[in-house]
């Protein structure tokens, strides 16, 4: 390799970074908060709608029944007109969901937005997952699913601060700040949906901020991996559907997502029961303190699978690693070892997600990966509802978090057994 070749690798591949990671990655930050606020929200929320911890959990849940509904379609849609227009589209459509939120009298009002949130976010995040792949090359994708997929980190560093200082600060025209806290929270989603209109360039072809050299080397190096794949196999849309591979990734995600949203949801009022005198914005303090630990592992270790071009094994010892952190929080008394531990736990989980991005895209053409992608994280998104709902019914039945903190570990454990059930050579990219 040349010189001047390399100097023109190097020059695309940061021009693509620095034009699509950041933007989508704040997209991701909004998009999440507006999932998971929900359980700031709870904090005042449920007292004043009278609603049960398994009535919580239930809310918390019912979000992904309507994602997994329209996911697929979702993300076919955006297959075929862009992602500019489809993204855009979701942004505004689930904002206005959010801040409607904010009227809500009673948990079937809740039961019904929730359940539009989730047909209305539905193809978001695989949409990402799948344009992540028409700009970068498969040995650089964990990095850039982990770079994305750091909002998932930030949007908890953010957000809890926020959130519960607009609940403790702002009650304009005698609404309470947990009402407010959705009109705010929602409004950027609304107001970033018409921007992306302008912004997102949907392909390489569109990007009037490459050069035509850069753009040509780009077009080039993407045509020659899905030229690749389609030899190993061309699998049509019905195809997909049948794949044991893609089955086999959706069940290893739905494990994974079980203890994700578990304690996403669930992790301000675990935090809050440690000490009643713990104002809102405390308790939004300390929960940023295990997002800023899974944000930074989650960085260093898809880079480390990057780096080496395993995934398998990087995919499997994060969970466990989770696992363990899980048991931790639910056998400590003390609050200081309890926190530490779900910094353990939220590291671990986190740090699954750039590896296991990258490994649909190993063995799925374009095409399929639209509908393969979708097919695994809606299936694996039902994780989400399970997750916080048997933690809801557990801590009705026995008066605290224990007992599901246990059944999340569980579930990590399992993650980690299926992920090394994948066959050695599925596990493996080109570097």
């Amino acid at each position: 390799m040349t010189n001047a070749t390399i100097s023109l690798e190097e020059r695309t591949i940061k021009k693509v970074k620095m034009r699509i990671i950041p933007y989508i990655f704040l997209l991701y930050i909004i998009a999440f908060l507006d999932r998971v606020n929900l359980g700031y929200a709870a904090l005042d929320m449920n007292q004043a709608l009278g609603l049960t911890s398994e009535v919580f959990g239930l809310i918390s849940g019912i979000f992904f029944f309507g994602y997994f509904i329209f996911e697929v379609p979702s993300n076919m849609i955006l297959h075929r007109v862009g992602a500019r227009v489809w993204i855009g589209r979701i942004l505004i459509s689930w904002g206005i969901v959010v801040i409607i939120t904010a009227w809500a009298e009673n948990a079937t009002h809740l039961y019904i937005l929730r359940f539009l949130l989730g047909v209305a976010e539905a193809g978001f995040f695989p949409g990402i997952i799948l344009y992540i792949t028409y700009w970068f090359r498969a040995k650089e994708q964990a990095r850039a699913f982990a770079l994305f997929m750091m909002a998932l980190a930030a949007s908890n560093i953010i957000g809890a601060p926020l959130s519960t200082w607009i609940m403790d600060h702002i009650d304009w025209f005698g609404m309470p700040g947990w009402r407010w806290m959705f009109i705010l929270e929602g409004l950027p989603a609304v107001i970033f949906g018409f921007i992306t209109f302008y912004y997102l360039t949907d392909r390489p072809d569109d990007a009037k901020w490459l050069t035509q050299e850069e753009k040509n080397w780009l077009k080039a190096e993407l045509q020659r991996e899905q030229e690749a794949k389609q030899k190993m196999k061309k699998h049509t849309t019905k195809e997909v559907f049948k794949n044991l591979r893609v089955w086999h990734l959706s069940l290893i995600y739905f494990t994974l997502v079980l203890g994700l949203y578990g304690i996403g949801f669930w992790m301000p009022q675990l935090i809050k029961a440690f000490s009643k005198s713990l104002s809102n914005t405390q308790v939004g303090l300390i929960t940023m303190i295990p997002y800023i630990v899974g944000g930074m592992a989650m960085i260093v270790w898809a880079r480390r699978s990057d780096r080496t071009g395993e995934r398998r094994i990087h995919t499997a010892i994060p969970p466990a690693i989770g696992a363990l952190g899980l048991i931790g929080a639910a056998i400590s008394s003390d609050p200081v070892v309890s926190v530490i531990m779900m910094a353990i736990a939220t590291a671990g989980i986190y740090s699954f997600f750039g590896p296991f991005w990258s490994l649909p895209a190993l063995f799925l053409s374009e095409a399929a990966a639209a509908v393969g992608i979708a097919i695994i994280n809606s299936f694996g998104n039902l994780g989400g509802f399970v997750g916080p709902y048997v933690l809801g019914v557990l801590e009705g039945l026995t008066g605290s978090a224990t007992a599901g903190l246990f059944f999340l570990s569980l579930s990590l454990i399992a993650t980690s057994l299926l992920v090394l059930a994948i066959r050695k050579e599925y596990g493996r990219s080109a570097n």
